[in-house]
């Protein structure tokens, strides 16, 4: 807390009832705006740099004071301060009495800082009424002095309480130095004398009643702690930085403050059940289920926004334990579709509609398990899947393509590192899953917007080049038949053939009995 120092004043009638009490929308109890506390700055730094010696002479101090503005009253003391001794001689004779004499002028010693008396720039209330002074020393010499009565503040602050009764001289004023923040000082004193603090901060900012709230806190004034808190709990916070602003202020005060608690409960939950896992897996589920397109497209994405934002922190197991098994049940219920399509071919229109949903929910998962770093566990239940593979030929195109979009985002994230499945798992992804693709890639070539070839395709040719040469060797010379059968309807993966080529070819990592050459020609 500021140092405060007690000081004699002559002593003065109490009566309460005759405060001014000015509540402005600027503020509270005849408190300032901040633009008159700048203004009032802004005078007195202009005043301090004008009362600057200087070299050239200077015309007589009388003048000065008359050209100062009116705001600035006299120090407050208990008589007028007597006149300023006349300099000694020797300065006089420093100092040269023609102006345009020639002779060197010096500079005046600076006095020190803690003999130069500040201005009170604001006062408030009425002395004849008050019992007490309080003055506050803002920074640049900047004061405020404040008539208040010392059953009031004593009544509703521990900290005056204590240093007026350390005070048993009974001295009429109170001097608080390096008071932060003035102006909010001011406002707190004041609601002192409101009956209903919460009312007054109705239209004040959150940001401000934080002020209010530090000080409150440093003085020991509880009801406005209190009411604070309770604007705090009820009030909007906006943007995260509010937020964060908010409840590190309170957090401060846990544990000493009634009322800390309801504007906490507002960031944490103390009700164990229903646990996280069940609340993501609730939503998660109302999201799949969703028969509208447009609120489950913009969910979908909301989801995974969130998850990105934090890519960076490793998310709970639960969390990769509940799309899991959400992802299995996805994958199980469109096993069912395609088993229902192929069974009955009346229903075929309405079961393609229905694949495509499921399938596109599978992808929405997949997406989630690679923002969350646990994707490859997926890979292994797709290659598990040979009854869809066995489903998907017998199935049109436009009924079925949906299922080698998942396919195709595999080996994305295969071939740029963000899925690590193990080498077994990869070989069998390419047996299983990549002659349908292969059947499919016309179709999503022209029927698929969000279908990116030359993505998919480096993604595949990444991925085959990750398994040992003699797999490599087997998967593209089939696909080489395929390709120039098909051209352009089958996955360009010339790249990864002339990866292989070299490898093979061109500079071989291994001679002709199968040993690795260490040394390898340039």
């Amino acid at each position: 807390m500021a140092e405060i120092r007690l000081t004699r004043l002559e002593q003065g009638k109490t009566k309460i009832k005759s405060v001014p009490i000015a509540v402005t929308p600027e503020g509270f109890w005849c408190c300032p705006s901040p633009v008159v506390f700048q203004k009032n700055l802004k005078a007195q730094n202009h005043l301090n740099k004008s009362l600057r010696p200087s070299s050239p002479p200077h015309k007589p101090s009388i003048q000065k004071k008359q050209q100062a503005p009116a705001a600035y009253r006299k120090p407050l003391t208990p008589k007028p301060p007597p006149a300023p001794a006349p300099a000694p001689a020797e300065q006089q004779a420093a100092v040269p009495q023609n102006p345009t004499s020639s002779a060197p002028l010096e500079r005046p010693q600076r006095p020190k800082s803690e003999h130069v008396q500040r201005k009170v720039s604001i006062e408030f209330g009425e002395s004849g009424t008050s019992d007490l002074k309080v003055v506050l020393m803002g920074r640049q010499d900047f004061c405020v002095k404040l008539s208040v009565h010392r059953d009031v503040l004593a009544e509703n602050s521990s900290f005056f309480a204590c240093k007026l009764l350390e005070g048993h001289d009974g001295s009429p004023c109170l001097e608080i130095d390096d008071c932060e923040d003035v102006e909010i000082y001011v406002e707190t004193v004041g609601l002192m004398y409101c009956p209903e603090i919460k009312q007054r901060l109705i239209k004040q900012s959150v940001a401000r009643v934080l002020r209010i709230l530090k000080v409150a806190e440093q003085i020991g004034f509880n009801q406005c702690i209190k009411s604070c808190l309770e604007y705090l709990e009820a009030v909007p916070w906006v943007g995260e930085e509010e937020e964060e602003k908010v409840v590190s202020s309170v957090l401060r005060l846990q544990g000493e403050t009634v009322g800390v608690i309801p504007v906490l409960k507002r960031v944490s939950s103390e009700i164990s059940n229903p646990a996280p896992k069940d609340t993501l897996y609730h939503i998660i589920d109302l999201v799949l289920k969703s028969n509208g397109e447009r609120g489950r497209r913009e969910m979908k994405n909301v989801v995974l926004k969130l998850l990105r934002e934090n890519s960076s922190v490793p998310s709970p197991h639960f969390c990769h334990e509940t799309i899991y098994d959400s992802c299995r049940e996805c994958v199980n219920s469109l096993v069912e579709l395609f088993r229902q399509a192929v069974a009955d071919m009346q229903t075929r229109d309405e079961a393609a509609k229905q694949i495509a949903i499921e399938a596109d929910n599978v992808s929405w998962l997949l997406d989630m398990l690679t923002d969350c770093q646990v994707a490859d566990e997926f890979a292994t239940i797709w290659v598990q899947q040979q009854e869809l593979t066995d489903l998907h030929a017998k199935l049109p195109i436009v009924s079925r393509y949906h299922v080698s979009c998942i396919t195709s985002k595999l080996f994305v994230g295969i071939g740029r590192g963000q899925i690590l499945p193990s080498k077994e798992t990869r070989l069998m992804l390419l047996k299983t899953w990549l002659q349908p693709l292969m059947d499919d890639y016309r179709w999503l070539q022209h029927g698929c917007r969000s279908f990116d070839q030359k993505v998919v395709e480096e993604g595949i040719g990444r991925t085959i080049l990750t398994l040992p040469l003699e797999d490599q060797q087997s998967i593209l010379l089939s696909w080489l038949g395929s390709f120039l059968k098909a051209g352009d309807s089958c996955p360009n993966l010339q790249r990864a053939f002339e990866v292989w080529w070299r490898r093979t070819f061109v500079r071989p990592y291994v001679d002709s009995q199968g040993n690795f050459i260490t040394q390898i020609s340039q």
